[in-house]
């Protein structure tokens, strides 16, 4: 995890968005870990901007590119500094991310780990939510994969989404189905 907040004592627990990154927030080009390989989906900043309004934005990600030695986890965190530096101009402000580093089936021993962070399991989204804070069952999870959905759900998030095609949706048991996350955000808003 990096760059998360303090966490508010005493205060009510706010609603969170949790956003997986690749092929939600960016194009998923496998692997991502570079600055120059790091592309924006179209409408992610509006749609962040939207959801900001009403919700802690939380990123959840796996990232086994680090257990499969592609890359190490100081560059997923270079990376993820990266992302909060192209979203500062919009005014946009994460309240954390969060990733697991873990498989199971891992090159490097360091990292394999069949852990309760990696996604389908909630681990990641409970950590978020006690450390910063967060309502469950008042929050949002929007994902790519049945996976992200599956996590949603285990952890107790209010609704989960699926950016991508309604069968997928419907087979991963999704609240809905979106073509992108701005189309999500205007939808969740209305």
């Amino acid at each position: 995890m990096s760059g998360a907040p303090p966490r508010r004592t005493g205060a009510a627990p706010r609603p969170a968005a949790f956003l997986d990154r690749d092929g939600v927030l960016n194009e998923d080009r496998g692997y991502v870990h570079r600055a120059e390989d790091f592309q924006l989906l179209p409408g992610v900043v509006q749609a962040l901007q939207l959801l900001a309004r009403e919700y802690v934005l939380v990123v959840v990600t796996n990232q086994s590119g680090i257990a499969r030695g592609y890359y190490t986890e100081a560059q997923h965190h270079a990376l993820s500094e990266h992302l909060r530096a192209l979203l500062r101009p919009a005014g946009v402000a994460l309240g954390g991310i969060y990733h697991c580093p873990h498989h199971p089936e891992a090159a490097l021993a360091q990292w394999r780990l069949d852990c309760d962070c990696r996604k389908p399991a909630p681990g990641l989204i409970l950590r978020a939510a006690s450390e910063l804070n967060l309502d469950l069952a008042a929050s949002l999870l929007a994902g790519d994969r049945g996976s992200d959905v599956a996590a949603g759900r285990a952890a107790g998030v209010g609704r989960c989404f699926l950016i991508g095609g309604e069968e997928e949706a419907r087979a991963a048991g999704a609240d809905g189905a979106f073509a992108s996350l701005l189309d999500c955000a205007k939808a969740v808003l209305r």
